[in-house]
């Protein structure tokens, strides 16, 4: 059966880039910096070259974007890359398209990277990091090495910057800082209670919070500028800054494991076109290259079997089995259901 759905697959999505070849160009929205750098040269340029699917490459994706297309009937995106949060509210709302899983092929994905709506591109962690001139190596004795260490100013003074207009990664730090065990934070979070004490936490850090990044292009300038002394972000972001002389180390101890994934607006103009890259472009052999830009790992395991990335990279990604044990993974349902109401609180703390 197994065989026979692969097969299908294939078939599927040898028919589609036939008929893609000649299609018109399709828009794919990333974000700019290392991130959107490192998808152009692992993902995006061979996939299309490959296919013979033209792209235009757009940065700024944004899920809240991308529904106001829809809500106003102005649909010019095909593909969006986003956090799984993010795209979980959206299909909550009905702004995406369901994923033709005909033609992409996921036999080979890990569990849970993918869904009726977006597709897994590859796997992250949100992580505390820190200035290691001041606070000393990761690992190192008194090191910081959780998210009650980010909110102790006392034993750890200094600055600290902070998601800006968006939720998601942000308020689950908050109460495993406030003594929530990670197994606990998301039936806690489901309770309005829950999200206000997480606020409330956050509140309490705010004198401290020199700078609200809102990208993570500006987590990375940050730690490179030395303009915070700790921040939170993305486990890649920092380590891009590393490679470029940034003093800056992280942990994965009680980090959020999670994923980014691509999906479509509903009503995307060139839904099949899009559909047909988007099978492409989840192929082992892109995601394989991945982790030599930036440290990230694949949603298609089939990737390990073929990458040439060298041992100590493997093990330096979010996915690798040393590193899982120490996260918390990102709950969907909760974003799909409780997104709304938790940035709604998030951004009334923001403009106080």
């Amino acid at each position: 059966m197994e065989i026979r759905t692969r097969l299908a697959a294939v078939i599927a999505a040898t028919l589609a880039l036939g008929a893609a070849a000649a299609a018109e160009p399709i828009t794919v929205v990333s974000w700019g910096g290392s991130y959107g750098q490192a998808q152009d040269n692992a993902l995006f340029n061979d996939a299309s070259k490959n296919s013979g699917i033209e792209i235009i490459r757009e940065s700024g994706a944004s899920m809240s974007k991308a529904c106001l297309q829809v809500e106003s009937g102005a649909v010019t995106w095909d593909l969006v890359v986003t956090g799984s949060g993010g795209a979980a509210a959206a299909a909550a709302k009905g702004c995406l398209e369901k994923i033709d899983y005909s033609v992409v092929d996921v036999s080979d994905f890990y569990p849970n990277t993918y869904t009726d709506y977006c597709v897994g591109s590859d796997v992250f962690a949100t992580v505390m990091a820190w200035n290691t001139d001041k606070y000393g190596a990761p690992g190192s004795d008194g090191a910081p090495n959780g998210w009650a260490d980010f909110f102790d100013v006392e034993k750890f003074p200094g600055t600290r910057a902070y998601r800006a207009n968006n939720v998601d990664g942000a308020l689950e730090p908050a109460l495993m800082a406030d003594g929530v065990a990670p197994e606990d934070v998301y039936k806690v979070l489901a309770t309005r209670e829950g999200k206000e004490r997480a606020i409330n936490k956050i509140r309490e850090l705010k004198p401290h919070i020199a700078v609200f990044w809102e990208s993570g292009a500006m987590q990375a300038q940050l730690m490179k500028d030395g303009e915070v002394d700790m921040t939170t972000g993305w486990n890649g972001r920092f380590d891009n800054a590393k490679k470029d002389g940034a003093t800056v180390g992280y942990t994965f101890n009680q980090a959020l494991l999670d994923y980014d994934c691509f999906a479509m607006p509903k009503g995307a103009p060139n839904k099949d076109t899009a559909m047909a890259f988007l099978a492409e472009v989840s192929k082992a052999e892109y995601q394989a290259n991945l982790p030599f830009h930036i440290t990230y790992g694949p949603t298609n395991k089939k990737a390990y079997e073929v990458t040439t990335a060298p041992a100590e990279l493997i093990r330096a990604l979010p996915s690798h089995p040393d590193n899982v044990p120490f996260m918390v993974p990102v709950s969907l349902d909760w974003y799909a259901e409780h997104r709304a109401e938790a940035l709604e609180l998030y951004i009334e703390m923001l403009s106080e």
